[in-house]
């Protein structure tokens, strides 16, 4: 008869088994009670709807002939009602047709009776390990639109509004985008999120560093070669435009390809085609191209050093990012954004100081959004105590020259948010003294007092 082994899964598992025949329906749940966390049992498709009204199953394991409501009419229901459960059909000899009939209606099986254990234990685990995939790739997808939606781009900034309003127009077509901007603004997020709000979002998202690879190479990383293109090619490989197919590919530094590269680029741009280094067959794809530079991509034009037709190709949409200082009301923003995101990734809960905020607004962030990630990141994982204070700084930030005080407040914080962050700056501005604050905000002192102790602010110094 064989043996069913279980199979380990973080999720549930219910079983149903739909059968008139009393001996073959209690087999199979004595059989599989070791294998499914819950094995339930029909007489026939009747009852069976009725029991999966109440707890819908993962797996229904019927019977093809049988009074009242036949297997074949039990599928369809389930198909219909319950699509997430899966079928499988248990058949004689003289019915196989049948059976191949139901798994064209979605059966995803069937087996023959009598019932081999040994076969329908392997069975179950192609089943629930197929579930399992299906589940994770929905979980993966979300976890992928939720990262690179564009509403989690951050910034209020007005540059940033238009990046973000230039996205939605531009993400639900197939037009080439150049995306424009200096390093570390962030030009890769940009392009996934058109990518993962577009159409392809379900396809590839593929990304090259133009930059990092010599034109040989680039050209081979691109289009693939032929086994023989050169030495070292000793079979056929596919390149990134054939990985991308239907899909988007990113072309980090495009203005660092040479004159002969951007002739060939031209080509797949304009006819979805090309050949393979070493290859005389053209290669079709569908797919659409977002280019990303540092550079003025027009002035490189004007000046001769990038082809005017490709940069035509290219630039159908232009995305200009801002850079960092030019956009310092979104400072406070990004560092709570990454004091959540390192907060949960190294199990912590930190606040930053009105005067550590300061001196990072202050900062004029050569390295843009990269740099100040960077930074975020070292101090949440240095910091000893449960506020980032000045001290907790890098040098190169803390020894900038003062550029006198200031507080901003990010727009959608709460009113109580920005009267704690109001109390925490003025007493930082006086030094502590609680006394002087209370007057500067119009406050009695047991007033102050009592917010301090709500809002759970310490003063660095305790002068009254």
């Amino acid at each position: 008869m064989g043996q069913i082994y279980p199979v380990k899964s973080e999720m549930p598992h219910r079983i149903l088994i739909v059968d008139d025949e009393k001996n073959t329906r209690e087999g199979l749940r004595w059989a599989l009670e070791s294998h499914a966390d819950e094995v339930t049992i029909a007489e026939d498709g009747e009852k069976a709807l009725l029991l999966l009204g109440d707890h819908p199953a993962d797996l229904v394991i019927s019977d093809l002939k049988m009074p009242k409501m036949d297997g074949m009419e039990l599928l369809q229901h389930v198909k219909e009602e319950y699509p997430e459960s899966e079928f499988v059909i248990l058949t004689g000899h003289g019915t196989v047709e049948t059976a191949v009939e139901a798994m064209k209606l979605g059966a995803f099986d069937y087996l023959m009776k009598p019932v081999n254990l040994e076969e329908l234990g392997l069975l179950i685990k192609r089943v629930f390990e197929q579930r399992e995939l299906r589940r994770e790739n929905e979980r993966l997808r979300a976890e992928v639109n939720e990262r690179y939606g564009f509403e989690n781009i951050v910034g209020n900034s007005a540059g940033m509004q238009k990046v973000f309003q230039m996205v939605r127009q531009v993400a639900p077509t197939r037009a080439s985008v150049l995306v424009q901007g200096d390093t570390g603004t962030g030009k890769e997020l940009v392009a996934r999120a058109i990518h993962y709000n577009s159409p392809r979002k379900n396809k590839p998202f593929v990304a090259v560093n133009c930059g990092a690879l010599t034109q040989s190479l680039l050209e081979s990383e691109l289009f693939g070669h032929e086994k023989g293109a050169f030495t070292g090619a000793v079979k056929q490989r596919a390149g990134r435009f054939e990985a991308a197919d239907r899909g988007t590919i990113f072309l980090d530094e495009i203005g660092e390809t040479s004159p002969e590269f951007q002739v060939k680029l031209l080509r797949v741009l304009q006819e979805q085609e090309f050949e393979r280094v070493g290859g005389h067959t053209p290669v079709k794809v569908d797919v659409r191209v977002i280019a990303a530079t540092n550079r003025d991509l027009k002035k490189e034009v004007d000046e001769g050093r990038f082809r005017e037709d490709l940069y035509y190709r290219l630039n159908v949409v232009r995305i200009d990012l801002p850079p960092l200082r030019e956009r310092r009301d979104d400072v406070a923003l990004l560092v709570h954004h990454f004091l959540q995101e390192f907060g949960r990734e190294h199990g912590r809960t930190l606040t930053i100081s009105p005067r550590a905020m300061q001196m990072l607004q202050n900062h004029e962030w050569p390295g843009n959004v990269r740099q100040l990630r960077t930074v975020m990141e070292s101090v949440c994982i240095l910091t000893p105590g449960k506020e980032i204070g000045p001290s907790n700084l890098p040098d190169e930030i803390r020894d900038e020259p003062d550029k006198g005080p200031h507080l901003r407040l990010a727009v959608g914080m709460t009113v109580k948010d920005a009267e704690r962050e109001l109390i925490r700056a003025t007493l930082a501005e006086n030094k502590g003294n609680k006394a002087k604050a209370a007057r500067i905000l119009g406050l009695g002192r047991k007033t102050l007092y009592r917010k301090l102790e709500e809002y759970e602010i310490e003063s660095d110094r305790n002068t009254s």
